[in-house]
């Protein structure tokens, strides 16, 4: 959330310097800080929906290691229980 902050500062910062600071160097400042604010902006949005990704990976496969492992003990108990039964 601060990364997020930042960037929205550095937007601000451009531009207050289009309306503060006159000739080439205000125009400068402001593309380059403006710039740099909504590509860091784009790139945390990115970062985000990534991350997001990883978690949810991250979910199924430890869900599909509960699964596997339930089916193991079924088939471990299964085979116990075979074993016990008088024959």
């Amino acid at each position: 959330m601060a990364a997020f902050s930042l960037a929205a500062a550095l937007v601000l910062a451009g531009a207050a310097c289009a309306a503060l600071v006159g000739g080439v160097a205000g125009e400068v400042l402001t593309i380059v800080l403006i710039s740099a604010g909504l590509a860091g902006a784009l790139l945390l949005v990115f970062l985000e929906i990534g991350l997001g990704e990883e978690r949810e990976n991250a979910r199924e496969e430890q869900r599909r290691r509960r699964r596997a492992r339930r089916a193991l003990d079924g088939r471990r108990r299964a085979r116990l229980l075979r074993r016990r039964r008088p024959g």
